[in-house]
């Protein structure tokens, strides 16, 4: 029996295999795998370019199709079991808009995750605590525009809040970071 010419190429178990004088080294490999959030972002991102209700062939064809139209449908159907998008029927198929941006999807994310803890003070604090000091502003002055929510029993000018106090660490934030006061301000 003749003895076939290329064998093994590479390790076992992760190498190359040659069978016969087939030679797949010319081959481009295949295209990398993309995580599920980059496919929901593109999918929004081609959503919320549209000015109405759009098909889901059409997001497919302006994803320049390199996506099939099971992999949209998919796509979209996670995307609204998080409510990030809706759907209306239109006729045999479905319509599709977008109720969230890829900020707003994160958002969504976030709040799934603290919705999933029991402690949610304890998440909060950690989350809050480790805020770099832009961030950290960002927050409050959106806090601060949002205004008092509904559940608060508490205004600013209330008096001292939890953390406040003897030993409460007299300018130090959740999470000990030093050097920054509860109104956000340096030290000094």
């Amino acid at each position: 029996m003749p003895r076939r010419q290329g064998g093994w190429g590479g390790s076992v178990g992760g190498g190359h295999f040659v069978v016969g004088n087939r030679d797949d080294r010319d081959r481009t490999p295949p295209a990398r795998r993309r995580g599920q959030g980059q496919l929901e972002a593109q999918v929004l991102a081609v959503l919320g370019s549209a000015t109405a209700p759009v098909a889901a062939t059409w997001v497919q064809e302006r994803l320049d199709g390199e996506l099939a139209y099971t992999t949209v449908i998919t796509i979209l159907t996670r995307l609204l079991g998080k409510q990030a998008v809706t759907r209306s029927r239109s006729g045999r198929s479905f319509l599709w808009t977008p109720v969230a941006d890829e900020a707003g999807l994160t958002a969504l994310r976030m709040r799934r995750l603290l919705d999933e803890r029991d402690d949610r003070d304890a998440v909060l604090s950690s989350f809050v605590s480790a805020l770099s000091p832009h961030d950290e502003q960002v927050l409050r002055s959106l806090l601060k525009e949002a205004g008092p929510g509904p559940d608060s029993v508490s205004g600013p000018d209330s008096g001292p809040g939890p953390g406040s106090g003897p030993g409460s660490g007299s300018g130090r934030r959740a999470g000990g970071r030093p050097g920054r006061t509860s109104a956000g301000e340096a030290e000094g």
